[in-house]
């Protein structure tokens, strides 16, 4: 019964820090396994995909977070699992395929870490691994201007000058033996676009 009134408080929030801009919500699937893919530019990204979004959201982030009791704590409450960076991460690409074969809706941000530059980063094959694995449609989404609210290194938000934009991209169904790298190469074309790079 809490995650409406969290919802609440974080869309009040970026009402404030932002304003947020978000086009395309209605494609979003308001049901069954969906992949979510989005750049990554501010430790608040998370948020801003989940209110711009129809449907609850399980996030794969960086085991780090989940080293603080309560903030570790907080984060599976609401659905987030880790995954070790810098390594195939095997128990975590199990539970989001897991998460997706369940009708789910699972986020990754597949360049795997915050992008210092603004400037999308190499794709990693991970989220290609859990995309063939699980099967489900693909969806992503570009973010732009969530680093004037956090900036890379802070850890205090701030209002953003300017609107802040999520755009979400066509739902992607890929054939079942497609090649990862087919779906690697896919993704980064999309965010590209998405962002407008």
């Amino acid at each position: 019964m809490l995650f409406p009134v969290l919802y609440a408080f974080a869309s009040i929030l970026f009402f404030f820090l932002g304003p947020l801009k978000v086009s395309g919500r209605y494609r979003v699937p308001k049901r069954g396994g969906l992949l979510i893919l989005s750049n990554h530019l501010a430790d608040v990204d998370p948020i801003v995909v989940q209110i711009s979004a129809p449907r609850h959201i399980f996030f794969m982030a960086k085991s780090e977070l989940f080293e603080g009791s309560l903030l570790g704590s907080f984060l599976r409450w609401i659905g987030a699992f880790p995954v070790k960076r810098g390594e195939a991460d095997r128990m975590a690409i199990k539970h989001a395929v897991q998460l997706l074969r369940a009708g789910e809706a699972v986020c990754l941000f597949p360049e795997g870490q915050l992008s210092e530059s603004g400037e999308l980063q190499k794709v990693l094959p991970g989220a290609g691994l859990i995309a063939k694995m699980a099967g489900t449609p693909i969806l992503c989404c570009g973010l732009r201007g969530t680093n004037r609210v956090l900036p890379y290194g802070s850890i205090i938000p701030r209002p953003s000058v300017t609107t802040i934009h999520l755009d979400w991209g066509q739902v992607h169904q890929f054939e079942k033996d497609i090649e990862i790298e087919v779906i690697v190469a896919w993704i980064e074309e999309e965010l590209r676009s998405l962002t407008s790079e």
